[in-house]
């Protein structure tokens, strides 16, 4: 290989010696996710057609009604795992890419020069909130997985529908999504010294390995869970507007 002369490099913004396509990643990923949050903005504020039968949707989950409020309660259920993923290490990656150009990859020159602050600095420095909002949408899970037991009920009677496993997929992806985060890693296998001085420390060194095994996917499981709770929405919206019919397979 080559050296380039620094006199030779070229500096600046998108500068490069990178020869691969390197602005298709953060074009992709930014336009997904912008259409991704648009839809799930919009479903929220529709505050309709999110029920039918045992199906809620998971973006109205836990179900809250308050008759004097002036917006749809699904804003208050959103604000949690919104700043949850917002201030995701991976979304970081990746809207820090795709919409600040911040770099736009790596390698890449960047917008901003030589002035850098991290995440030290406001607004920035809110992202270090993650760990705490974690806490709370965790909480979050124990509505979701009754929301399965209940997306099982027909009239009384235990059934399973095409509803039912869309709702049970989104439920596994979002937790799958939350242990692999890693403030949940950190929570398992965090402070400790030793992993091998009591028997207590042990255990949570086993449980730290399985949750490293998930955080090594967690861009995965960030995608797939979005993924699944707008398509879990979605379904049981056109349910329940009558647009499409639900299929009985059990």
């Amino acid at each position: 290989m080559v050296a380039v002369p620094d006199e030779l490099r070229r500096t600046g913004f998108a500068a490069t010696e990178r020869r691969d396509a390197w602005w298709v990643a953060p074009l992709l990923q930014g336009t997904v996710l912008a259409v991704l949050i648009t839809y799930a903005n919009w479903a929220a504020l529709q505050n309709a057609n999110y029920r039918w039968g045992g199906y809620l949707s998971p973006l109205y989950s836990p179900l809250i009604t308050i008759s004097w409020l002036p917006l749809p309660p699904s804003l208050l259920i959103l604000l949690p795992p919104v700043l949850f993923r917002a201030t995701c290490y991976y979304y970081r990656k990746a809207y820090y890419r795709s919409y600040f150009l911040d770099p736009p990859a790596c390698a890449v020159g960047e917008l901003r020069g030589n002035r850098y602050r991290g995440e030290t600095a406001f607004p920035l420095v809110l992202q270090n909130l993650h760990r705490y909002l974690f806490y709370i949408t965790f909480l979050y899970l124990p509505f979701l997985w009754s929301d399965v037991v209940h997306a099982t009920s027909f009239g009384g009677s235990f059934g399973v529908g095409i509803g039912t496993l869309v709702i049970l997929a989104n439920t596994t992806a979002l937790t799958l999504y939350s242990f692999s985060c890693h403030s949940a890693r950190h929570l398992i296998g965090g402070s400790l010294d030793c992993f091998s001085c009591s028997a207590g420390a042990r255990a949570r060194h086993a449980a730290w390995k399985g949750a490293s095994v998930l955080n090594a996917r967690h861009m995965l499981f960030a995608w797939v869970s979005f993924f699944t709770v707008c398509s879990a929405d979605l379904y049981v919206r056109l349910v329940a507007s009558g647009v499409i019919h639900d299929i009985r397979l059990l």
